[in-house]
């Protein structure tokens, strides 16, 4: 709990549907990082449950911003251009939605410098945490079952 003046504050952000599932689709492609596999598109569209037409999008925004590698052919498909504990949240976010961590505000007003630095704050440490969370933070634990056939 965040606390300014002795108030409470909320914040709410707004996390894009295209940063959700660019988050899901390189945790998946983090599983077979390091071992020369190239993922398919329609694979990681069924695994993640993410219309393939939209992943295509996705993909080429994750491929230009340099988080992964693309490779045409029938051996072809998708991998992660670096390991997953070099690829921050804010890397992955900056690429899909840069101006979520933006901020545009003007210091008008008798009331907007200060403003303007309350938000400047809010953001700077928006930036410091998603800076803190790698792809490994979105890999599932392992399980502690074991399931025999």
């Amino acid at each position: 709990m965040q606390t300014y003046g002795g108030k409470l504050l909320v914040f709410i952000v707004k996390l894009s549907l295209k940063v959700e599932y660019a988050c899901r689709v390189l945790a998946q492609l983090s599983r077979t990082f390091g071992n020369n596999q190239f993922s398919h598109i329609d694979d990681l569209a069924a695994l993640e449950e993410i219309p393939a037409n939209y992943l295509v999008q996705i993909l080429n925004d994750l491929r230009n911003g340099g988080l992964i590698n693309s490779k045409r052919g029938k051996q072809g498909g998708y991998s992660l251009a670096k390991a997953p504990d070099q690829i921050s949240l804010y890397d992955i976010v900056t690429v899909i939605d840069g101006e979520l961590l933006g901020i545009n505000l003007g210091a008008n007003g008798s009331s907007g410098k200060s403003v303007q630095k309350v938000w400047l704050e809010v953001v700077e440490a928006m930036k410091v945490k998603t800076m803190s969370y790698s792809l490994e933070s979105f890999l599932p634990e392992e399980s502690d079952h074991m399931y025999y056939i």
